[in-house]
């Protein structure tokens, strides 16, 4: 029997906003000591009262108006009971029946082929504390508990279980990171933990309509953890399945370093959370006035940025979408070609340019350091000069790409470093035309191929005279002249 996968994801995203959801404590608590963003409110004391962040409620119909989610009239918050530790008033300020946000999607494309998928709902509901679990060299283990993230807005996005392999799971979380990125809702990421997902999996014959028991899973920090505990999943799945047995509903944990999913609890259902409205928060009415006044902020979103670099620059859509996915490369892109032109260059010409140095040299050096870009070293019209110089002749591509190494490790401009490494382009034919003679002597065999009609043997000729003058002879006029030297023999 053949198995379809089934795949729905719950994201939870913090909002960047200056104050907890229900109360002042400053949000940024990432390199705060331990439990000291903290206050009566966040640490669920007897008698205190939350206050709404209002912000936050923006931020969350922001997201699901990009989202295209229809924004009720009404919404409420709700208590959400649980007992773990890292909750220490024993429940959460969630929103159950009534979210700010319903019914909404998002297009993903996997292999060229877009597809849409469903948003069933976004709410929005406050973090939970932080545990952090000590063993020790000598004696038992234990665990403490930081209250600094207890409070920070959560908006969570639960979508429909569109999703059918671990590639669309990840296409749609690469999506909808970008989309809260642009929004600036959220900062999207993961390793810190400001972007969570947990997935819902299951399987069910093909040609059938009928959902098996689904299976959480938890603790994937990364799209490739995404990618592989889906697959994972999906297969243990796929083989009990096989065996005639039923998965358990349950929750399991994904555990990096073995590459696979271990159970954890059995799943809960929603009365388990015994929800009611929270007693001590006014239900919210969302005026449609307020709903157009945010909409009104919306920026331009990753697809119709997409589309304008298509139609303004003239870039192949696979350039635009890889440009576009990340915000900040979007803009350090646009920042360049808006850079004065040199005489004689079009603007679909400079924007080609620009395209392809940011997503090949710029994006390699960027993930092998692991930078960002708005944290590089080299500007955007420091790039542009340095196209500048390949363009005009003074320096060659394999020139150029040891100049921009040395200026994204130190941010030295262009100019210094071609005239502290000595990598003007040599357009002088006599100079090159030494350098050829010199090449053609030492390299006999490659010759005599090249007389019998292996015309390849031309570009190893032409690498041993980039390489007699250290990469500085003009390649166009080293093919030139080697060429019209081989003929003559």
């Amino acid at each position: 029997m053949n198995f379809e996968t089934i795949i729905g994801l719950e994201v939870h995203a913090q909002l960047l906003t200056r104050s907890k959801m229900y109360c002042r404590c400053s949000a940024d608590y990432a390199n705060a000591p331990p439990n000291t963003h903290v206050c009566p409110v966040c640490m669920g004391m007897p008698g205190v009262l939350p206050v709404i962040n209002k912000q936050a409620v923006e931020y969350t119909i922001m997201t699901a108006l990009a989202l295209i989610c229809t924004i009720p009239e009404y919404s409420k918050f709700d208590r959400k009971n649980y007992p773990y530790p890292d909750l220490m008033k024993g429940y959460q300020i969630s929103q159950y029946d009534a979210p700010l946000g319903v019914k909404g999607w998002l297009n993903i494309e996997v292999d060229g082929v877009r597809k849409r998928v469903g948003i069933t709902r976004v709410h929005l509901e406050e973090d939970v504390a932080k545990m952090i679990h000590h063993t020790p060299e000598h004696g038992e283990p234990y665990s403490m508990v930081d209250v600094n993230r207890a409070g920070v807005p959560l908006m969570e996005i639960v979508g429909e279980p569109d999703l059918r392999s671990p590639e669309e799971a990840r296409q749609y979380l690469i999506k909808l990171r970008s989309i809260l990125q642009y929004l600036g809702v959220s900062t999207g990421n993961m390793e810190e933990g400001s972007f969570r997902c947990d997935a819902n999996v299951s399987i069910r014959p093909e040609n059938t309509t009928e959902f098996m028991p689904k299976v959480e899973v938890k603790n994937m920090n990364s799209f490739r953890a995404v990618y592989r505990a889906m697959e994972y999943e999906a297969k243990r799945q796929r083989k009990l399945g096989e065996e005639g047995k039923r998965p358990v509903q349950e929750t399991r944990g994904w555990v990096e370093e073995e590459g696979k999913t271990v159970s954890q609890r059995s799943k809960e259902y929603a009365h388990d959370y015994r929800y009611f409205p929270e007693p001590d928060l006014p239900p919210l009415s969302v005026s449609r006035q307020w709903v157009e006044q945010i909409r009104a902020t919306l920026p331009e979103l990753p697809e119709a940025r997409r589309d304008r670099f298509v139609e303004q620059y003239g870039l192949p859509v696979y350039d635009a979408n890889l440009l576009t996915t990340a915000k900040s490369m979007a803009d350090y892109f646009e920042d360049c070609v808006k850079t004065g032109l040199p005489a004689g260059v079009e603007q679909s010409a400079r924007a080609k340019m620009v395209s392809n140095w940011l997503l090949g040299e710029f994006s390699r050096l960027l993930n092998a350091t692991n930078t960002e870009i708005t944290s590089a070293k080299v500007t955007p019209s420091e790039l542009c000069h340095l196209l500048d110089l390949m363009h005009n002749g003074t320096i060659n591509i394999p020139s150029a790409k040891v100049v921009f190494e040395e200026m994204f490790n130190t941010g030295k401009a262009a100019n210094d470093i071609i005239k502290e490494k000595g990598l003007i382009q040599i357009t002088d034919t006599r100079a090159i035309e030494e350098a050829i003679s010199q090449v053609i002597a030492a390299n006999k065999q490659a010759v005599a191929d090249y007389k019998a009609g292996k015309t390849q043997a031309v570009k190893f000729l032409i690498g041993q005279v980039m390489k007699a003058t250290k990469g500085r002879a003009s390649p166009a006029v080293a093919q030139e002249l080697l060429t019209k030297k081989l003929g003559e023999l």
